[in-house]
């Protein structure tokens, strides 16, 4: 920490002295090098799929109980088995037991091969970050719907740039970039929480801002009580939709 000080000292002297149009004061390479504290190793994992290091995995493919809950903080009753968590109709979300302010999420889903329905009734579901704010998924391979409730939407605020959704049953993979609100004494926002998507490795969402908790009916504005850490929850919405490798960085 008193490198750094010190090195912040120099390069503000120097900047003053440069300001004032000294020319008697050479600038020096180290003067802007920064070494301390070193930055902390995170060994990635062998493929981008692949969970970092310092990652908390959510979900292994075989235990979904061991950080997961469902609604009521009872055992999760989605269906486990060949190396992912399946959605059952009518057992509603499950969420994780860990609270989560900001992150970097990986998850990977699929909507059924079999295909069912259209627009909203098909392969539908959802990735809500700390509980309420909802990156939709949804089976958009030559599926129109509205959109701003596609995949990789933030349901009803902002429709993804592209569609980048695969076939029916074949997997897909968000990657969620979050920054937690920060809130006034009133509850109102001091920062909104922030989210950037990438879809299959497409960028569909960029740092946007978003007004408020996810709402179907009326437009998302922040009435609710600021809010700490919450959960990952994903969604029952009556589509068999497969969830595998979870993982989360905190930031």
């Amino acid at each position: 920490m008193k490198q750094i000080l010190i090195s912040a000292v120099a390069v503000l002297a120097c900047a003053a002295c440069f300001a004032q149009g000294r020319t008697d004061f050479p600038m020096k390479p180290e003067m802007t090098e920064i070494w301390d504290p070193e930055v902390r190793v995170v060994t990635p994992g062998a493929t981008p799929m692949d969970a970092p290091s310092d990652a908390i995995v959510l979900f292994d493919g075989i235990n979904l109980s061991a950080e997961w809950t469902n609604d009521a903080g009872n055992e999760p009753g989605w269906k486990v088995a060949d190396g992912c968590a399946t959605v059952v109709k009518g057992t509603g979300v499950i969420k994780t037991k860990r609270q989560f302010n900001d992150f970097q999420l990986h998850i990977e889903w699929t909507s059924p091969i079999e295909v069912v329905g259209e627009s909203q009734g098909r392969g539908n579901s959802g990735v809500f970050l700390q509980g309420l704010y909802e990156v939709q998924v949804l089976d958009n391979y030559n599926n129109r719907t509205y959109r701003n409730g596609q995949a990789g939407s933030l349901y009803k605020q902002y429709a993804p740039l592209v569609n980048a959704c695969k076939a029916p049953g074949v997997w897909q993979v968000y990657d969620i970039i979050y920054t937690a609100p920060r809130f006034n004494p009133d509850g109102t926002f001091f920062t909104p929480p922030t989210v950037t998507v990438l879809h299959n490795g497409v960028l569909v969402q960029n740092h946007v801002a978003l007004r408020g908790p996810t709402e179907y009916i009326g437009v998302p504005e922040y009435f609710v009580k600021a809010h700490g850490a919450g959960p990952i929850v994903l969604q029952d919405h009556g589509n068999p939709v497969r969830y595998r490798n979870i993982w989360i960085r905190e930031l």
